[in-house]
């Protein structure tokens, strides 16, 4: 009998792809074809050992000049896709459609690639990057709590979302040049709860970075209030 049952879910509710609704015959927890996969680029080596931007080219992992020339205030970074064709589609269809059912699959992705990394360096807690309470109410729920509650289930780390605020509301990122990114944030999160992340190590997560401006300037804070190291994950990134 238990072994009908998915199969009669399966004829009723027949598994399609998240992102070109065809049929998968093994859709497995992440509903996204082979295909679609196949045009979703990852971010592997070579790579920055710091801020995880994958280099062109063969090579070993290295730091990059940015990240010599001006050390983020993050111990390291990595995401697991690089934000482009079927990952940008996928995103854009969770953060902007209200298609909220897609944190999983996203954040499975970015598991199946990042947990030996997350493992490395041992956080005690996920901490996502807040949004400003405006933009909050405006879109209704904010995309790295939706992915952190997966990611805490899966890890068994604690998820905090109190501890980091954002206090300063900011233009959307998406239409600035980088240093125009980094004035927008400067100044715009505080950590209310400094006790609850005191010598201790954090995950921050957000779904994409692009220049890291803003998991930079949470990063400064988290420090500032006493935490032990802070690595940034994101389910994907922009190339450079």
């Amino acid at each position: 009998m238990k072994r009908l049952i998915p199969s009669l879910l399966d004829f009723l509710f027949p598994p399609l792809c998240h992102i070109c609704r065809s049929f998968i015959a093994d859709a497995g927890n992440i509903h996204i074809c082979a295909d679609c996969r196949d045009r979703m680029p990852l971010a592997l080596s070579p790579l920055c050992t710091v801020c995880g931007i994958p280099f062109a080219g063969a090579g070993d992992d290295h730091i990059c000049g940015q990240c010599l020339a001006n050390p983020p205030h993050f111990d390291s970074a990595r995401a697991h896709l690089l934000h482009q064709g079927p990952a940008r589609e996928i995103i854009h269809a969770f953060k902007y459609s209200y298609k909220t059912h897609l944190r999983r699959p996203l954040a499975l992705l970015a598991l199946e690639g990042l947990t030996a990394f997350i493992t490395l360096h041992r956080p005690d807690v996920i901490i996502p990057v807040p949004l400003h309470r405006k933009r909050l109410q405006s879109r209704g729920f904010n995309q790295a709590v939706l992915l952190g509650e997966v990611f805490s289930t899966h890890l068994s780390i604690p998820m905090q979302t109190g501890t980091l605020a954002r206090i300063r509301e900011t233009e959307p990122q998406i239409e600035l040049s980088g240093e125009e990114r980094r004035r927008n944030v400067r100044g715009a999160f505080a950590v209310a709860c400094p006790e609850a992340i005191l010598n201790r190590r954090v995950l921050l997560l957000d779904d994409v970075m692009t220049t890291g401006s803003t998991v930079n300037e949470c990063a400064k804070e988290l420090k500032n209030a006493g935490a032990l190291s802070v690595m940034v994950v994101t389910v994907a990134r922009t190339a450079g």
